[in-house]
């Protein structure tokens, strides 16, 4: 394990996410096309921090600053863009 991975620290790349980062409901998973629900959201997470955690679909704390943002889950941790 990397430090970053024991101060818990996830990155924005997360192989497997269950939830959707923007609205908070279960993904499509990757088995087929995705919805267009799911799709409207992946264009506004190319905009906008995530608001759910992608692995347990808790609301997290953001933070938006003029530099970027940065996003807490209370389960996970920080969430790099």
């Amino acid at each position: 394990m990397t430090g970053a991975a024991l101060a818990g620290t996830t990155t924005g790349s997360e192989a497997t996410a269950k939830f959707c980062g923007h609205c908070g409901e279960p993904s499509d998973g990757g088995v087929g096309p995705t919805s267009d629900a799911h799709r409207r959201c992946g264009e506004r997470l190319a905009m906008e921090p995530p608001r759910y955690c992608a692995a347990c679909r808790r609301r997290m704390k953001v933070q938006v600053t003029p530099l970027g943002w940065s996003a807490e889950c209370s389960r996970h941790g920080v969430l790099a863009p």
